[in-house]
């Protein structure tokens, strides 16, 4: 489901919280709406139930490092000295991660 379509549904579940309909007619709305791009009645629960914001929770998980300003001076410094490089090669030489590499 499109995070745009996730946010709408999360507005209106606000909006229909704050006009007092039961979870039931606002769910059964949501769904005629929405079609098959509906919350999940659990996802809907938990949010009538546990949300103020409409906002995603933040993931879990590393936050990326490789992309700082640093790092892409470093690659730009050995494009510019070889541009025959590969990526595989600069990531050997940077000891960053090859997809970040191809990135930036």
């Amino acid at each position: 489901m499109d995070v745009s379509v996730r946010m709408e549904q999360r507005v209106n579940l606000k909006f229909f919280d704050k006009l007092g309909k039961t979870f039931t007619v606002a769910y059964t709305m949501l769904k005629e709406v929405y079609g098959n791009e509906y919350l999940s009645r659990t996802q809907f629960k938990r949010f009538k139930e546990e949300r103020e914001t409409t906002k995603d929770d933040p993931r879990p998980g590393r936050p990326s490092m490789s992309k700082t300003d640093e790092n892409i001076e470093k690659i730009g410094k050995l494009i510019r000295e070889d541009h025959r490089l590969s990526i595989r090669e600069i990531a050997g030489i940077t000891g960053i991660d090859k997809e970040c590499v191809r990135q930036i």
